[in-house]
Order: structure tokens, then sequence, then C-alpha cells
């Protein structure tokens, strides 16, 4: 019974096996079919993709605009942020509250900001208030000109609800007072200012934190006044102007604004001067596409030279120069034809698809050489219409399956669970070019090595297209000539028995690399070096940081850059104003609430009218525990008083008959940080909301940052575990589709560990986790297999020959169309290097991390770990030495049957012997 079991355990597996083969070879047959199609029609193939390309480019020129809106292609799409940001907005519009919302480079609208630092080492920029006055008038009366009107900041400016004043920072208000003390010969101590709360001239408390940098406080000062700081920042609010029109005077003023601030730094001796615009972010992130467009072409010289050189041989008939030039142009009119298609479905363009080219480049050069290694494979004595269709059916049954990869990988990061819209548009568009990469391969590409085949059947040169002179007239001619023209036979014996292994990498793989990674000596290092690779992997993936810092996007010289890391040195103490929202009734005037919300508060710097009132209420020695007595004394003593009626628009009332109640107010909270200030401020983030919604008091917490920030790491990482979630499914999947599934199992760890290395490698590399690295992980797990899954797939599937000789095999086959993308891609990935942009930076590093793992893995660890492990090829050797067994029992029957012959036809033989 267990025989039966064991029998039918068989009998399914040998049905699997065949259904398998049959599968495969019916693909074979499908692509061997579909290049004789390609070789028989080759004018269609090559003008059809030539004119979609004219058509489609001619419509990317047209049709060519630029992303505007910077927050909505990189902050998260979905996050509670935006929710709370609607809630706050709802309650307290953002006009009323711009005087208090001091953001940390992010503030929404339209503003001017500026960054005035005293010139001289530990200058004190309280000396220099009439510098710094002269510099805020120069703002207020700058114009802009619009339909023959001039608009100043006094036309633009976000308005106070009740005096109709423009909204101006509160230090202003301090260095008036400064240059007043001065101009009456007064000393500098006559004017207190204290840090980070200071009182001004109509008594009211304002908060100066972000305003003020680089502070040093005078020793042994109770209420912390201020001895020097060296920098003051002033920002400049804008109205939300809907209209076109009024929304272009804004921009205007802002252009105009950047060039005063320009023209002031020059002129002035005493104040370094720095300015940033609402506009300049966006500016400045479309300036990383400006900036790299001689870069890109650059890189495009360099990789048409590289697989020009690549695909050379000394062989002037079985060289193949132009076929890799032509495999190159072949992938950037595939990129135009894939553009053309993103501008005419309305797509805007990006920085972040800079990578595009570069990522495209990568596949589809890869399925070039690999069909140039194919045609090395066929049979020289073929037809080269067969020869053409050889090579399909050996190189594109592989090619579909990465690129179908390609397609689901980003695909997936292009589907409703990626939460970045940049990472979803990368993706969609990534998906376009891979499909039209695909179909210009093997049409556009195809007809270019039917008639290259065509040459070399002929046997005309292939660089100078002119007939091969005989073996004769070339004895005649001088050598220089000879080298020139000779088609790679022997002169002297006129015959070569394979000629294209005369390729120099396949020689250099075949005569020294292959020996030298399969020697015994040789393998302990390589597991040595595999521990090492693993080992740093795996710390930089415990070191991984997010990237939410909208300042890697961006040229790394631009003003923005340079402003952010200036705020961040000298305005780094305190964290941005964290409104807190009370959005639901509470009884404030209640003892228990009132420590509640002390409680809530606890640690923070704070702005609140609570505070100011309780405090009020305690200087003038009054009672008001109940409600009609807090109410009445807060609206009409309290927010009637001058130095506190700056809250009425902290607190939202509503008239109930007689009775008034507090339906909702804020706060706002300060908290002491150090130059990590985004870190902090996350951190923040996560220890406040979770109170929010197991607390008493119903409240929400906003700030502009936020936006950002919340929800950014899992709607980074989100990509990236979606993309490799779908490969391994369909790798498991596909196990019972492919000949070997071993194939598919060694391919799962081999994108793992290349996958791995990367992440760990780029961390340690000081690149951060952000939608661009995000993005080059997701081109990795491709990366890596489209690369190693040739390799792989021919190793598992030999089974004439032991371990060692299959990879030698293997590397000799894929070795060089492998080393000839790497090369090209590298090489065309270096001029990245020499634009000044983080991103283009975040772009090359990890794309040489993945480019160098991958050849790792292909060239040092596969050959040797297979070695070691399963598939083993102990059976197919005992078959084979069966089969030499039987060959030679053959050959002995027929020996014997000739003898016996010999012998009946010719006994005189016998006898005279």
């Amino acid at each position: 019974m267990c025989f039966t079991a064991a029998a039918r355990r068989r009998g399914a597996s040998r049905r699997w096996r065949m259904l398998r083969q049959a599968i495969h070879r019916g693909l074979k047959a499908s692509f061997y079919w579909l290049g004789l199609f390609v070789s028989r029609h080759p004018v269609f193939f090559l003008t059809v993709p030539a004119v979609l390309t004219v058509v489609f480019g001619c419509a990317a020129l047209s049709r060519f605009q630029p992303e505007t809106e910077l927050e909505a292609l990189v902050a998260p799409a979905h996050s509670l942020a935006k929710i709370e940001r609607s809630l706050a907005n709802s309650l307290f519009p953002i006009e009323r509250s711009k005087h208090k919302l001091y953001s940390d480079l992010h503030t929404p609208g339209r503003y001017g900001r500026l960054i005035l630092l005293a010139k001289a080492g530990g200058g004190n920029i309280l000396e220099l208030a009439e510098q710094v006055l002269h510099v805020h008038r120069q703002v207020l009366e700058l114009r802009v000109s619009h339909k023959g009107f001039n608009y100043t900041f006094a036309h633009l400016c976000v308005l106070r609800h009740r005096d109709r004043r423009c909204v101006l920072d509160d230090i202003l208000a301090v260095f008036e007072d400064i240059r007043a003390a001065v101009l009456a010969n007064t000393t500098l101590a006559k004017v207190p200012v204290s840090y980070p709360n200071t009182t001004l001239k109509d008594g009211r408390v304002a908060f100066i934190g972000h305003q003020l940098g680089s502070v040093v406080l005078a020793p042994h000062s109770r209420d912390q006044q201020v001895k020097s700081a060296r920098a003051i920042q002033i920002t400049y609010y804008l109205r939300n102007l809907r209209p076109m029109v009024q929304d272009a005077i804004a921009e205007k003023w802002e252009n105009e604004f950047c060039k005063l601030a320009h023209r002031l730094a020059t002129a002035s001796q005493d104040l370094y001067i720095q300015s940033l615009t609402s506009f300049s972010l966006w500016r400045d992130f479309h300036k990383t596409g400006v900036l790299a467009k001689s870069e890109v072409l650059v890189s495009l010289v360099l990789v048409l030279l590289a697989a020009t050189i690549s695909s050379s041989m000394r062989d002037c008939l079985r060289g193949k120069p132009f076929l890799g030039l032509l495999g190159v142009l072949t992938i950037c009119i595939a990129n135009v034809t894939a553009a053309g298609i993103f501008f005419i479905s309305d797509g805007k363009f990006n920085s972040t698809l800079l990578g595009i080219p570069f990522f495209a480049m990568g596949h589809g050069t890869k399925g070039v050489f690999e069909l140039l290694a194919g045609w090395r494979r066929t049979r020289e004595n073929l037809p080269f219409k067969e020869r053409v269709a050889d090579a399909f059916a050996d190189v594109m049954v592989c090619y579909t399956m990465t690129s179908s990869l390609y397609i689901i990988t980003f695909g997936m990061g292009a589907s409703p669970f990626t939460n970045i819209e940049s990472v979803k548009v990368f993706c969609q568009s990534m998906c376009v070019a891979i499909l039209v990469n695909y179909f210009y391969v093997f049409s556009f590409y195809g007809s270019c090595l039917v008639f290259a085949g065509q040459l070399e059947q002929n046997r005309y040169h292939s660089v100078f297209c002119c007939k091969i002179p005989s073996v004769e007239y070339l004895d005649r001619q001088p050598t220089w000539f000879k080298t020139m023209m000779s088609d790679g036979h022997d002169l002297s014996t006129h015959h070569d028995s394979v000629p294209y292994q005369n390729h120099f990498i396949q020689h250099f793989l075949r005569e020294h690399y292959t020996e030298w990674i399969t020697n015994t000596y040789v393998k302990p290092f390589v597991v040595i070096l595999y521990l090492i690779y693993a080992s740093f992997s795996f710390m930089g993936c415990l070191q991984i940081s997010d990237g939410y810092n909208i300042v890697n996007l961006l040229a790394s010289n631009s003003p923005s850059v340079s402003f952010a890391l200036t705020q961040q040195k000298l305005f780094s103490n305190y964290s941005p104003v964290i409104g807190f929202y009370i959005y639901e009734p509470i009884e404030y005037w209640n003892s228990t609430v009132q420590e509640h919300l002390k409680t809530l508060g606890q640690g923070f710097n704070k702005i609140s009218w609570i505070d100011n009132y309780f405090n009020y209420l305690k200087v003038a020695n009054v009672s008001a525990s109940t409600k009609s007595d807090f109410i009445n004394i807060l609206k009409n003593s309290f927010l009637k008083s001058p130095e506190y009626q700056h809250f009425t628009e902290d607190i939202i009332f509503s008239k109930n008959g007689d009775e008034y109640d507090i339906i909702a107010s804020r706060m706002y909270l300060v908290a002491r940080t150090t130059e990590k200030t985004r870190e902090e401020v996350v951190e923040l983030l996560e220890r406040l909301r979770p109170l929010s919604l197991i607390n008493s008091i119903k409240f929400i917490v906003f700030n502009p940052t936020f936006v950002f920030m919340d929800r950014y790491s899992s709607s980074v990482v989100s990509p990236i575990l979606t993309s490799g979630f779908s490969v391994l499914t369909v790798l498991i999947l596909t196990f019972f589709l492919v000949i070997n599934p071993l194939g598919n199992f060694w391919l799962i760890l081999t994108v793992t560990s290349v996958e791995l290395g990367v992440l760990g490698l780029m961390t340690l590399w000081n690149v951060d986790m952000d939608s661009i690295s995000i993005l080059c992980l997701i081109y990795t797990l491709n990366f890596a297999m489209d690369h190693c899954a040739p390799h792989l797939f021919t190793f598992v599937l030999a089974t004439e020959h032991t371990r060692t000789q299959c990879i030698k095999i293997s590397l000799e086959e894929h070795g060089a169309a492998i080393l000839q993308n790497t090369s090209c891609f590298v090489i065309g990935i270096m001029p990245l290097l020499f634009v000044p942009s983080n991103l283009t930076y975040t772009l090359f590093k990890c794309s040489l991390l993945t480019t160098g793992c991958t050849v790792l893995h292909c060239f040092v660890i596969l050959p040797v770990f297979l070695t070691f492990f399963p598939p083993s090829k102990k059976r197919h050797k005992k078959k084979k030495r069966a089969k030499r067994k039987e060959r030679e029992r053959e050959r002995e029957r027929e020996r014997e049957e000739i003898e016996c012959i010999e012998v009946r036809e010719n006994p005189d033989h016998v006898t005279s012997v």
C-alpha cells in the first residue's frame, strides 16, 4: 500500500513536470514564431515605433506642464492632520491666526520671510535696531505693478479683524522700542527683552522664541532677560487670495521680495540677509529638473559610448557596435513615447520623475544585451531569420517574466494603498514606460537585429557596411588593414570553431573568472564576505530614519535649503507652535477641569488665555467659581483690557438666551527642543495624539508641519511592502508553472538579500527613508530579479554537468549581458553626482548600491553558494553515466557486427592473418 502511494506521488510529480515543460515549450514556441514574424516584416516593426515616437514626442512638448501643488505631491494624501486642519480652520480661520502660527518652513498661504544675522562674529542684533528697521521699511514700501496699479504690502497683507492693521511680528515692536531708546540716548538695558516670552510696551505678553535666534541670556536674571542675540526672523503674511488675478499679484510681490532681499544683502555692511517665500519651495523643488538637463544629456552620450564599446569585437563581421548603440536609442525613443502618453493623460512633471529614464534604461538595455547574447548563442550556419527567431525563443520568455514583475510591483505602488502622490505618479509613469519599452525591444530593436543579421550573413563589415575581402586578398595587405577588415578567422588555418566566444567579456569570464571564483580556496573568503555584508546590512536596517524633511527634495544650493539650515541652527530652541484646540464646551470654571488642563500642558511653554485669565483674577483678587461669574468677568473685563484684548481671537462664544457659553477655545503649546527639531516634533505628536482620544476634554493639536509629518513613515514604507509582498506572492504562485521550483526559491532568497542589503547600506550612507529612496527600493526588487533570474534558471535547468560546470555555463551565457548592462547603468548615473540637488544625490546613492549588491550576488555570492546547496546534480550525473555506458555498449556491438561482416565477406583476410 505504501508502494502504491509512493508510486502515485511519483506519477503526480511526473505529470506536473510534464505540464511545466509543456508550458515552457509553448512559450518558447510562441516567441519563436514572434521572432519569425518580426524577421519577415522588419520594415513595419521599424517604422511604426518611429512614427509613434514622433507623434507622442510632439504631444509631450506641447502639453508639458510642471506640478505646482507641492503639498499635494509630497505630503501623505490621507492623514489625521488634514482633518484636524479643516476643523481648526472652520473654528478659527487662518487669517485670524497667522500672527501666532510660527511654522517651521511650511506656512499655509503666501508669505515672505527674512532672517537677519549680524555679520560681526558674536555680534548683537539688538544693537542693529536701525538697520533692521530700515530693511523692514524697505519691505513695506515694496511696490509691484499690475495693469497700471501699484500694490504694496498694505494692500496684500493679513488684516486684524478690529483695527484693520496688518499683522506684523511682535519682535518688530521690540526693535521700535530699542530704536526709540537709542534716539533718546538711553542705554539698551533700559529696554528689557525677555526670552522666550517678553512684555511689550502695551502690556501684552508675546512669544518671541521663533523670532529671536542664538540668544544669550543675562546671568543671574530672574525673568530671563536677553543679553545678546545674533539673528532675527521676520515673517510677512499675505492673504489667502482665491481669485487668479490677486494670486498673481501676490506671486509678483514674492518675486520682488526675493530680489529686494538680495539687493539689501549686497548693500548691507552689518547684516547677512536670507529670504524665503511660499513660492521658493516649489521653485527650488522644480529647479532640480532644470539643473539636471545637461547632466541627463551627458549621461545619454556616456551610455551610448559604453553600449557601443561593450558590443564590439575584433571580429569585424560578428561584432555589433551599432546594435549596442541602437539598443540604447531604442530605449530612449520608448521613453519619449511613454512621456508623451503621460502628458496626454493630463500628467504634470515633477522632479521625482527624473529617475524614470534611468530606471527604464536599466531594464530596457538588459533586454537588449540579452538579445545580443542570445544571438551569439545561435548557430552561425542557420539563415538569419531563424537565428532571430531562436534568439527570441531563448531570451524573450525570461524578459517577459521580469517585465511582468516590473509592472506588478510598480502597479502595486500606483494602487490606492500608496498614500503619497509623488510615489503614485512615479509608479504609474514607470508602468507605462516598462510596457512601451517591452513593445519597442521586440519590435524596433528586433528589426535592427534582423538587418544586422542580414548584413552578417552577406559578409558585410559591421562598422563600414562594406563587403569583407577574401582571405587571399587580405594576405597581401598591410597589418593595419588586416586588423580592421579581419572577420575573426585565423588567417593561417582559415578556421575558427566558435568565433563568437572571442567577445572580450565572454573570453574573460570563460578563461579566467569562472575558474577563479569556483576555486576551492576562494570559497571560504566569499562566505566571510557575505557574512560581513549581511552584518552591515542588518546594522543599517536597525537605524532607518524617516526622511519627511522636504529639504531632501530640493536643490542643495538653493536659497530654501540655506534658509532652512540657518533656521535650524539659530532658531531651533523651541518647536513650532502647536495649536491646542478644545472643540467642545467644557466647564472652564471647574477646578477639576482647570487641573486637567494644567496636566495636559505640563512641560510646555504655553501661550494661553486661560493662564492669563487666572493670573488676572488672582491679581484682582476676584473669584470666578461659577459659570456666570467666569463668563461675565471674562467678557466684560478681561477681554476689554488692552493687554489681553488679542485673546478675543482664541475664544468662540455662543449666546443662549441671556447667557453666553464658550463652545470652543484654543491655546498654544511650545516645547523646548534641540537642532533635531523635526524628530522631537514627531515624538510630541505621538504623545499628544493618544491623549486626545482617551481624554474627557475633547481637543485636537495642529501645526502646518503636521500635514507633512503625520503618517509619513507608514505612507512611505507601504509601497515597498506592498510591492515586495506582491512579488513574493507571484513567485510563490508560479512554483507550479516553472520547470524547476528551486529557481523561484533561489530567486526569492537572492532578491530579499539584495533588498535588505541596499536598505541597510543606504541607511549607513546617510540616506533617509523618503519618497525617492522608497522608489529606488521598489526598483531594487526588479533590478535584482532582472539580472539574477536568467542566471539562476540557467543553472537550475542545466542537467548534463556538475554544479561547478553549471555555474560556469550560466556565467558564460549571461555574465556578459549582466556586466554590459550594469556598467552602462553605473556610467549613466554618474553625471547625477554633479547635479547640486539632494534628490539626485539620493537617486545616485541608491542606484549605485542597487547595482553593486546585484553584481556582488550574481558574480560572487551565487556562484559559490550554489555549489553548496540544492539543486543537486547527482541524479543527472548518474543518468549521464548510464547513458555513457549504454553508448559504449552500442559502440562495442556495432564494432563486433562490423568485424563479423568483414570476416564473412573476406575469409582470405583471416587466413592470411
